[in-house]
């Protein structure tokens, strides 16, 4: 069986007549005339009414954009949405003083959000240091080790994250 490329023409027994817009391993995305986007098996009978002998790339565009996030997370100042704990939500924050000062009060989010922040610049600081051409390989890992001690000094807050892989991780016991 011969993959279809991009723009190929078909005419499907249920959907009619279309033009097939991406192609993934097991798919084909057709924008048929009669129903518009539809996905299809790659061995679904249908008919071929003209075939576009193209390179066809088997990733899907889900795929490339979810690297991209991946990718530009990673290494931008861009901040990943985390949650926070449901039991959290809508709460806040109290600092009650030792002496007859006032409380001071935050809301939880606003709070949490800045948590997320101080993690989110530790990441980009962690690649900056891993990818830099003017340190040596001792003076990374010394920085490294201070990174991980700030995480684990960090990890108090743990207790916000609705997800364990949004965690502060610090230097694991040996």
């Amino acid at each position: 069986m011969k993959i279809l490329g991009i723009g190929s023409r078909i005419n499907h027994p249920t959907h009619g007549k279309g033009v097939v817009t991406n192609v993934t391993a097991q798919l084909y995305w057709v924008t048929f005339m009669e129903i518009g986007l539809e996905t299809i098996a790659i061995d679904d009978d249908f008919e071929v009414i003209e075939a576009v002998e193209d390179e066809v790339d088997t990733v899907s565009f889900f795929e490339v954009e979810r690297s991209l996030v991946k990718i530009l997370q990673r290494w931008s100042d861009a901040t990943e949405k985390v949650a926070i704990a449901d039991k959290w939500k809508g709460g806040k924050l109290i600092l009650e003083p030792g002496d007859a000062v006032a409380n001071k009060e935050m809301p939880i989010d606003t709070f949490f959000h800045k948590i997320v922040m101080v993690r989110d610049r530790l990441r980009v600081m962690e690649q900056k240091i891993n990818s830099s051409k003017n340190l040596d390989d001792q003076e990374k890992v010394d920085l490294q080790q201070y990174i991980t001690r700030i995480y684990g000094s960090l990890t108090s807050f743990n207790v916000l994250f609705k997800n364990k892989s949004d965690n502060f991780v610090g230097e694991k016991s040996k």
